[in-house]
């Protein structure tokens, strides 16, 4: 059992570990992972090392293991719980552990509840807000990912650590909840204060693009690669943001040009790069463009992840992706949170997905319709899951359903104010 000590991160909070070393090492990680680094197994290697039951380093090992979104590592980190369940912790520690607990058994918002009840207590608990965060996102809940960090804003000051991040959270929140000034406003904030915080600059992207300023989100995007290209895998998101800039603006072929010499990133096995580069495919081909075999190269990678059962992910957002890249529907998952997700929407989408390379748009159109205003249980942005949207207008207006094309029309032009398409794509006109 790990030793009792008055160790605290750089936040005050208290942590039980037997040495500053692994208390240190902890908090290392913690700002590793919140800051986008691309090694931050790196210090939590270490935490583990000097202290191998240090209960919150055993927890964030859990996590990490579930933020991977691969089944065999969901199953690990129920091992990992098991663990650090049987130490002695302190009260927001053993909250921790009750929320890993929640997550290995799939129920993501029983963890969110617990992350929350940790946030009631402990406000400045970062690695609470940003786990519950990634899950608000993931459910499809953008009121979430609004609220969390503004709660959290009331505790913090430009002078604590980690009030840039905090205020690029809220950035994005605020955009994905339709509140796009002030998004802007705060994300560029968060921007000035820490320009190598690829999440702030994600998040003012994410303004530009749905209010269809893609000379503008491009210039933005490109003028701070300096600084968010050293960031982990998400820089593959901010060139995917780029190529989606171009795309929006009728330049698919400057689209797919990025897609290889950055989005594709030598076939990253992590879901979030994977699931760029198979909706940037799918985009292209609604522009008319041939992408010859690089959905055969995308398949590939998918079918690599897949364990015995045929699965290769615990989130509905990315089977609706991997379903697109294979052509057929994965193995999904069957409990808990993820499972309920495609009872209501998720497995349309899939099979939607299957039936659009297929070319069979009459299915496409069976399939997304009924389900399109339970899509956002998807999760994953406005932005991303326009895609769905994009492909349901695809099929609408290649099976001549006028009705259903300016109905989805009226309901994508409520979420992007100047409703434009991109003016390659034919198929969805009137």
């Amino acid at each position: 059992m790990a030793a009792t000590a008055p160790h605290r991160d750089r936040l005050g909070l208290e942590l039980t570990a037997a040495n500053g070393e692994a208390a240190r090492a902890f908090d290392d990680t913690v700002w590793a992972y919140v800051g986008f680094s691309r090694e931050p197994g790196v210090p939590l290697k270490r935490a583990l090392q000097a202290d191998p039951q240090m209960p919150m380093a055993l927890c964030l090992q859990g996590y990490f293991l579930h933020l991977m979104g691969l089944p065999g590592l969901a199953a690990k980190a129920r091992g990992v719980f098991d663990s650090v369940s049987k130490g002695g912790t302190n009260p927001r520690e053993k909250a921790h552990v009750a929320a890993l607990g929640a997550w290995c058994e799939g129920e993501l918002e029983k963890t969110c509840e617990r992350l929350e009840g940790i946030l009631r207590e402990w406000p400045r608990d970062y690695l609470a807000l940003k786990l519950s965060n990634y899950l608000y996102f993931y459910m499809g809940d953008a009121k979430g990912v609004r609220d969390g960090p503004a709660r959290a804003l009331t505790s913090w000051d430009e002078g604590m650590p980690g009030y840039g991040h905090l205020l690029a959270l809220h950035a994005f929140g605020l955009e994905e909840s339709g509140e796009y000034a002030a998004a802007e406003r705060a994300g560029r904030r968060a921007t000035e204060i820490n320009p190598a915080d690829p999440w702030a600059v994600h998040a003012v992207a994410h303004v530009m693009e749905m209010q269809d300023r893609a000379a503008e989100g491009a210039a933005w995007i490109e003028t701070l690669a300096p600084h968010w290209d050293t960031a982990n895998f998400f820089r593959y998101h901010l060139w995917w943001h780029l190529a989606l800039m171009h795309w929006s603006a009728g330049r698919p072929e400057e689209a797919l040009k990025l897609y290889d010499a950055q989005v594709w990133a030598g076939g990253s096995s992590e879901n979030l790069s994977l699931c760029n580069d198979i909706s940037m495919l799918a985009r292209l081909e609604l522009a008319g463009v041939d992408v010859g075999t690089r959905w055969d190269a995308a398949a590939e990678v998918v079918r690599a992840q897949m364990d015995k059962s045929g699965s290769a992910s615990v989130l509905a957002f990315v089977d609706a992706h991997y379903a697109l890249a294979i052509g057929e529907v994965p193995a999904l998952e069957n409990k808990g949170t993820t499972a309920r997700v495609h009872g209501a929407a998720g497995r349309a989408a899939c099979e939607a997905a299957v039936a659009w390379r297929r070319k069979d748009h009459a299915r496409v159109v069976a399939q997304l319709a009924p389900v399109r205003t339970e899509l956002y249980r998807l999760g994953g942005s406005h932005a991303q899951r326009d895609l769905f949207t994009l492909m349901l207008m695809d099929a609408a207006g290649r099976t001549g359903q006028r009705e259903l094309l300016k109905a989805l029309r009226a309901e994508r032009a409520a979420l992007r104010p100047n409703g434009a398409l991109p003016p390659q794509l034919t198929a969805v006109k009137e």
